[in-house]
């Protein structure tokens, strides 16, 4: 950073010291929610708070609901130390500066450095909540990308600029594929949103999953469980403001998010604070829209501008594709992979269902041999799956029908196909699956 970048964000920052500012009063706390009186007309919906107790540190909060006389605070904390009559004063809402300098690094969802180095801030600030490039300025998704997993370069690919879901269980091989992902798909800047994870499986996924390979491209936006509700929510945020800083710079930009299912029930901490219902399953309306809202923004910028090419995770418990934050996710985005308990069991991975996956890329993505090609695949995985339980129990005779005594041949190949890693590439992957399908069929033949 130049000499004048520096002056120009030290005076960013002094501009937005404050001489004065109203101060209110605590007035009452009731279910986790302060209230504060004297600040009418001086808070809006999503400002901080800072709440200066007498025997703690300042506690700090956001704005949730406004009434006459009285502004509802929920608190970045604990409690402990509040009394009534505590000073209150207004800031404004959250805003980050990323710069270069933030790849290879761990950040907060406020911006702040988690690695234990000191953090270099860009120029200009950003709001976290940006609103999305204009619909019909929107350039149209780009070119297929290798991601060194066979199954994702074939039957599931993955283009420039979309967004895909990733709906799993616990324990199915989420984050092991979300790291192959950030190692291997070809993009300029890879940023991890990390939304309400256990603290000890930052480092281990820093360490052990990601590697020093995968770190040295990635920005990692960390929010733990143990945070506050706003921190976990800001987390999404904060990470999809991180690349559209570089979207904007035309740069082509990895999201990977883990998980969106956390990103909503943080929401749904803060909605319901502010008065909403739960009345979507546990979840308050204003559910659909805030998810909705945060995957707009990725995808393709408009002409001048890169893409952001975006992965949301979704946690299903029980395999339920049906429950209120996996329903929304799939009919925004383009595309959703399914990551299957009983597949993971018997040791294949990726464990993804491929039949119950699709990308919306396709057809476009392939060209007309290479959809011929997915085409008879699915097929085949078809055939096998319905008369599995036939197939194992030895009622099938061979013979009987071509097309199952094709599918049995062929499914072994195919299912170590589907878990293939470390390809040669896009090309290389379609000639071996084209390959495969070819020996079933001479086979059959004879």
């Amino acid at each position: 950073m130049t000499d004048h970048s520096i002056l120009t964000v030290v005076r960013n920052e002094i501009s937005k010291i404050k001489v004065s500012r109203p101060v209110g009063r605590v007035s009452g706390v009731e279910a986790g929610v302060i209230r504060l009186s004297g600040l009418d007309g001086q808070a809006c919906i999503g400002d901080r708070i800072e709440i200066r107790r007498t025997s703690k540190t300042p506690l700090n909060g956001e704005v949730v609901q406004l009434e006459e006389g009285v502004l509802s605070i929920l608190p970045d904390g604990d409690l402990d130390g509040v009394a009534l009559g505590d000073k209150a004063t207004v800031n404004p809402p959250i805003s980050i500066a990323p710069s270069d300098s933030w790849i290879g690094r761990i950040i907060d969802p406020n911006g702040d450095p988690l690695d234990d180095r000191p953090l270099t801030h860009g120029i200009h600030s950003r709001t976290l909540l940006a609103p999305p490039p204009p619909a019909t300025h929107r350039r149209g998704l780009g070119p297929r990308l290798a991601t060194g997993s066979a199954v994702f370069e074939t039957l599931l690919p993955l283009v420039e600029g979309q967004r895909m879901g990733l709906f799993a269980g616990s324990g199915v091989g989420k984050s092991s594929l979300i790291a192959q992902f950030a190692q291997n798909i070809d993009a300029d800047v890879v940023v991890i949103a990390m939304i309400g994870e256990r603290g000890r499986e930052i480092r281990h996924f820093v360490d052990e999953v990601l590697g020093e390979k995968g770190l040295s491209r990635s920005i990692i936006v960390a929010a733990t469980s143990d945070r506050s509700a706003l921190i976990r929510r800001r987390c999404g945020w904060t990470a999809m403001a991180v690349a559209e800083h570089f979207r904007d710079q035309g740069k082509s930009v990895l999201l990977l998010a883990d998980s969106i299912t956390r990103f909503a029930e943080a929401h749904r901490e803060i909605a319901i604070a502010g008065g909403e219902a739960p009345v979507l399953r546990g979840h308050p309306p204003s559910s659909a829209s805030t998810i909705m809202s945060l995957c707009e923004r990725a995808g393709p910028g408009i002409k001048g501008q890169g893409d952001i090419t975006a992965i949301f995770s979704v946690l299903v418990a029980g395999s339920d594709m049906d429950e209120p934050i996996a329903d929304i996710l799939r009919g925004v985005l383009d595309g959703h992979v399914i990551l299957e308990r009983s597949i993971a069991e018997r040791g294949r991975y990726p464990a993804v269902d491929v039949l119950r996956s699709i990308s919306r890329s396709l057809p476009a993505a392939a060209t007309r041999e290479e959809n011929l090609i997915l085409s008879d695949t699915r097929k085949l995985l078809g055939v096998y799956k319905r008369n599995e339980t036939m197939i194992t129990a030895g009622l099938y005779s061979h013979g009987s029908d071509p097309e199952i005594d094709r599918a049995i041949k062929v499914w072994p190949e195919l299912d170590s196909f589907i878990a293939k890693v470390k390809t040669q590439g896009i090309k290389d992957s379609f000639n071996h699956l084209n390959l495969i399908l070819r020996r079933s069929t001479s086979q059959n033949a004879s």
